[in-house]
């Protein structure tokens, strides 16, 4: 893992970069050298550059990095849902350093994050039903299955095009109150 490890709030400066991030590792076979991806059941994009800076512009979201000296080598975006819950989503390592304990790291100041600013109690995410590695991951990291499922947007290539008809979402949701150690952001 780098060596020079920050994280920080980005913004509308940031875009460029962050979306670069995100495809690579989302989709194309650049994903395709991480240990997760969905490169296999998607293709187009992940997100667009209007999208990100619709979060960063957002005061109810933040999209966190994690950078090594000036590059962003990870991100995560959050949304404040009410006052009680977080939204947790693009959860994002460059796909050359997954598995560096990286993505474990984002969790955590995620979670810190949404506590000391927010005051959210839970936090949830959704994550496609087929990426079951993914889901165990999360779930050694906390999350549980609410049992709640959620379609995908077919036919929104804003968010790619599907190479299966059966893409879902499933709903895992953490409780967000266990006292973490505290970080400035």
């Amino acid at each position: 893992m780098a060596d020079n490890l920050h994280f920080r709030e980005t913004g509308t400066d940031d875009i460029p970069a962050l979306h670069r991030l995100i495809e690579s590792a989302y989709r194309g076979d650049s994903a395709k050298r991480g240990w997760t991806h969905e490169a296999d059941l998607l293709d187009g994009q992940r997100t667009d550059q209007g999208a990100l800076t619709a979060i960063v512009e957002d005061p109810a979201q933040v999209i966190l990095a994690a950078t090594d000296g000036d590059a962003i080598i990870g991100c995560v975006q959050l949304s404040r849902v009410d006052q009680r819950l977080a939204y947790l989503g693009m959860l994002t390592v460059d796909p050359d350093i997954q598995s560096t304990g990286l993505g474990k790291k984002l969790l955590e100041k995620s979670e810190a994050y949404c506590r000391e600013n927010w005051n959210a109690q839970a936090i949830e995410m959704t994550v496609i039903r087929q990426r079951s590695e993914l889901i165990a991951y999360y779930e050694r990291r906390g999350y549980c299955r609410t049992g709640e499922r959620r379609p995908f947007p077919h036919g929104d290539a804003r968010f790619g095009k599907p190479r299966t008809p059966d893409l879902e979402f499933i709903v895992l949701r953490k409780d967000n109150q266990a006292a973490l150690p505290s970080s400035a952001f």
